[in-house]
């Protein structure tokens, strides 16, 4: 069964698209076979597939605002196994036109229902780094929401907007929506880093991914050259850290499973 993950931060600048293509990609790496989903109208996760938005007629505005059915946009990457359907110039009409529609929150979560995923076992959704209709979407339609944040207070603060997210979401939509905190841009050296790390742990205990992503230039490089870290510098300590990560959600989501 295709399990469903949305990448989000109301906060910005906190590896979300780092994350969701190199988790993709660390994933693939172990034999799954990954469907990434670009929903950020700034479409960074496209153009780091060597996808130009505006070369694109099939993509996720189009299944979000003209029905266009989830398999007809999805697209090969430099990977194997690793798909994506990519996001299109429209996609920033969507916060304007999706609330108009009745029940808009389902939009997604109906689209992937209908594309019939399950030669996927992942299906994992970069968000924008805002709380609209497009996020609200992509939380409906998940399994786990995957939460980026920095060790510093700003990134921290932030998180208090997305509990309120979670809250109504599972309320309203998805009652069902599960959430786990990834510290990334971490500085070992940096005592504050260490000590909001620590805070975080002791809030959101369980909540709270072991897994770490420290500071590497190499994870910032990869995008522009079209490549996940996992291929472009396979032994960098950014490599080693999302194939750690990728092997705790599995664990995770196996526990989930078998519950």
């Amino acid at each position: 069964m295709t399990y469903v993950i949305a990448i989000s931060n109301e906060k910005g600048g906190v590896a979300k698209t780092t994350s969701t293509f190199s988790l993709g990609a660390s994933l693939v790496e172990v034999g799954k076979r990954v469907l990434l989903i670009d929903l950020d109208p700034q479409a960074n996760l496209t153009l780091a597939n060597s996808i130009e938005p505006a070369s694109t007629a099939q993509n996720s505005s189009q299944v979000l605002l003209e029905g266009m059915p989830a398999r007809d946009a999805i697209k090969e990457t430099n990977m194997e196994n690793l798909l994506i359907i990519p996001c299109g110039a429209r996609m920033s009409d969507a916060e304007h036109f999706l609330p108009v529609r009745i029940n808009y929150q389902f939009i997604l979560r109906e689209a992937l229902q209908q594309a019939k995923l399950d030669d996927f076992d992942y299906v994992i959704m970069d968000c924008p780094p805002s709380m609209g209709s497009i996020t609200i979407n992509a939380l409906t339609a998940s399994d786990l929401l995957i939460i980026p944040t920095q060790a510093e207070y700003f990134s921290a603060y932030a998180l208090r907007d997305m509990m309120v997210m979670i809250r109504r979401v599972r309320k309203e939509t998805n009652p069902d929506l599960a959430y786990r905190i990834l510290v990334t841009l971490l500085d070992q050296r940096n005592r504050t880093h260490r000590v909001i790390r620590e805070q975080l742990q002791q809030t959101f205990g369980a909540g709270l991914f072991s897994s770490i992503i420290e500071i590497d230039t190499r994870l910032r490089e990869s995008p522009i050259v079209g490549m996940p870290i996992s291929q472009y510098r396979p032994k960098s300590r950014g490599a080693q850290q999302y194939r750690v990560l990728a092997e705790e959600l599995m664990e995770y989501v196996k526990q989930q499973k078998d519950s």
